[in-house]
């Protein structure tokens, strides 16, 4: 009798556990989500008190970074040595580098110690994913995409409004500190809930491979982000940072074909889903961090929104993406089946951004409002769907690095995103402006395409209303530029073949076994 009470009580053990961690795991994901948003909120107010407005830009930059070079390598680390241990440590690496931060007492340590909190952040969202795919099968995983997306649309709108509130009543050094409380709170969580065996691997760690990929990356995240900008496309210092990048990468491709343990499998991209995979979620990153780089900007100074609300102006597409990524979620857990979800993610995707690209001076918030829901419906088929499909693609000993391969070409895929859509829209605003502005419309925008609204109540009434033309026209170009992008998506997505997803979800017999033990790898 006691037996079979032990037995009884043994799932709901597990899954107790499973949300205790899944729990810590969430405030893991809203701390790397969550940090940028606030930061860029605060960086007026840090700038003012350590000053170097000329090094603003490797605040970001610096974090960017690390971020991406580290996310590889953590999702590698995870795999080889064991994924509590490694996920732990970015976590006490990303809190050191907040710390730090919050200390600094000029421009110079402020961008080192986000560099270190960068190496921190580049596996957190790694560790959870990876995590959640060592404790969930995919067929169950759908249950939680809801979860996710619901922390990533808080981190979105809640970003903005938590930075201003905290640096107007705190300080900005709080911006950097609130990270703490949280942090510790998942570690604390993670150390007592989470059991994952430890793993001893034999293989040295490729460092060559590494150092390649490292360089590679920066270079890479380093043309984006200065071409246009710091630097022409055509100047000397991109032509550079072009050729070391792809020399890098090409080197690195070959290596790892003869590496021992290499920092990237390539045979993991033999799977035509998990390529497919890795292609829409650059696609995605690209379309969506664009996405919220630009609406704000467009009804802000188009549409004469309040910048303080900024957040919640996008609340029609986060608020489309959760609803969806649940919906889709639960289909998938309860059907295994999932083609139809990049497929109608890409449409919706194309139609929505082709529907934005069509504002003018004259769209009202309702009209955008409805723009953007379907481009959040898209991005909610779509978002957790990629992470899922690849997860599903490999083996458990490459669960690691098939997370972070995919965390890192949605990364890239924004870092390209903002950068070209950008330049685009800078391009189209400068011309536009000289265009329709005269002399003083060029002046106007010739430090920048993006003026702030201070700025724009300072202007004549003709020069405002130019630039609230040249807006239109800088944002009808960028996401012109993001729907025919996002036919790649489409055509990716039409090429995915529907694999069955592991795990054989609920059980249907009392005489059946016992679901595999959810905490161990």
């Amino acid at each position: 009798m006691a037996d079979t009470q032990t037995v009884e009580t043994e799932p709901d053990k597990k899954q107790r556990s499973v949300r205790v961690v899944l729990l810590a795991l969430m405030i893991t994901m809203m701390l790397a989500m969550l940090d940028n948003m606030i930061v860029g909120t605060a960086m007026p107010t840090i700038v003012g008190e350590l000053g170097g407005l000329e090094h603003l830009s490797w605040v970001v930059t610096a974090y960017t970074l690390a971020t991406a070079a580290a996310t590889p390598l953590w999702g590698k680390l995870g795999d080889m040595y064991g994924r509590k241990g490694v996920f732990m440590t970015s976590i006490v690496l990303f809190l050191i580098g907040s710390a730090l931060s919050g200390m600094a007492q000029d421009m110079g340590q402020l961008i080192g110690f986000r560099a270190v909190q960068g190496l921190g952040a580049g596996g957190l969202m790694v560790g959870v994913m990876a995590i959640i795919g060592d404790l969930i099968p995919p067929r169950e995983r759908g249950k939680y995409q809801g979860m996710m997306a619901g922390v990533m649309a808080l981190a979105m709108i809640g970003g903005p409004l938590v930075g201003g509130t905290i640096t107007d009543n705190w300080g900005w050094r709080w911006s950097f500190y609130i990270n703490l409380p949280l942090g510790v709170v998942a570690l604390g969580l993670i150390s007592v809930v989470l059991h994952l065996p430890a793993k001893r691997a034999q293989a040295r760690i490729d460092y060559l491979g590494a150092a390649l990929l490292t360089i590679g990356i920066t270079a890479i995240v380093l043309v984006t982000t200065w071409g246009g900008t710091e630097y022409a496309w055509s100047s000397a210092r991109i032509m550079e940072l072009i050729g070391i990048g792809v020399a890098a990468l090409v080197g690195f491709v070959f290596w790892q074909t003869k590496a021992t343990e290499p920092v990237l499998p390539l045979h993991i991209f033999r799977s035509r889903n998990f390529t497919l995979m890795s292609i829409i979620g650059f696609i995605t990153g690209f379309v969506m961090f664009g996405a919220t780089l630009f609406l704000p900007l467009y009804q802000q100074s188009v549409q004469g929104a309040s910048a303080t609300n900024s957040g919640l102006l996008l609340l029609p597409m986060l608020g489309a993406m959760l609803v969806t990524s649940m919906v889709a979620g639960r289909i998938t857990t309860n059907s295994g089946r999932y083609y139809v979800f990049p497929v109608l993610g890409s449409v919706l995707m194309v139609i929505g951004l082709y529907l934005l690209s069509t504002m003018d001076t004259g769209t009202s918030r309702f009209t955008s409002g409805v723009f953007m829901a379907v481009v959040g419906l898209g991005m909610g088929c779509l978002m957790q769907i990629t992470m899922l499909v690849a997860q599903n693609s490999v083996e458990m000993k490459d669960m690691g690095v098939a997370s972070s391969s995919t965390t890192l070409f949605r990364t890239l895929g924004s870092s390209f995103g903002v950068a070209i859509m950008g330049a685009l829209f800078n391009h189209r605003v400068q011309d536009t402006m000289a265009e329709r502005g005269g002399t003083l419309g060029s002046k106007v925008t010739e430090q920048s395409a993006q003026l702030d609204a201070k700025s724009l109540e300072k202007l004549p009434a003709a020069v405002r209303e130019a630039y609230q033309y040249a807006v239109s026209a800088g944002t009808h170009s960028a996401f012109l530029l993001g729907s025919i992008v996002a036919v790649v998506a489409l055509v990716a997505a039409v090429f995915v073949k529907e694999v069955p997803l592991k795990g054989a979800g609920p059980q249907k017999s009392a005489d059946d076994p016992a679901p595999a033990p959810l905490v161990e790898v």
